[in-house]
């Protein structure tokens, strides 16, 4: 119980806004594609959390070059009445202090060398 036919979640604690906030905390350079990537949503979807956040306060995208840099305000707390008067920091904190290193590109990329090892 718990799973859908397809064998996935059917609900998961954290929202994919959570993670794309937690995706830009541990590169804030990530490409927009490379968030849909490892998320599992599509690039419109990413895009459209970004602007979400972008518009609440909670990111700060300057472009530099090609790419957007991304500046976290960790300090604002959560939209929720129940937890508004927690920071962003501790969701942020509690899910990236294990993997500082490594990019979205990397991680994603991580996984299909995984998958390719295991069936040579």
């Amino acid at each position: 119980m718990g799973k859908s036919t397809d064998d996935r979640p059917r609900w998961t604690f954290l929202t994919n806004h959570a993670r794309v906030l937690l995706e830009i905390a541990r590169d804030p350079q990530v490409r927009v594609r490379d968030i849909a990537a490892v998320i599992g949503i599509t690039e419109r979807a990413a895009q459209g959390i970004v602007t979400d956040l972008k518009e609440a306060g909670y990111l700060d995208p300057v472009r530099v070059g090609r790419r957007n840099h991304y500046t976290i305000d960790a300090g604002q707390g959560f939209r929720h009445p129940t937890e508004a008067n927690v920071p962003v920091r501790v969701l942020i904190d509690m899910f990236t202090h294990r993997d500082r290193t490594g990019t979205a590109a990397e991680r994603t990329g991580a996984a299909d060398r995984t998958t390719e090892d295991q069936t040579t």
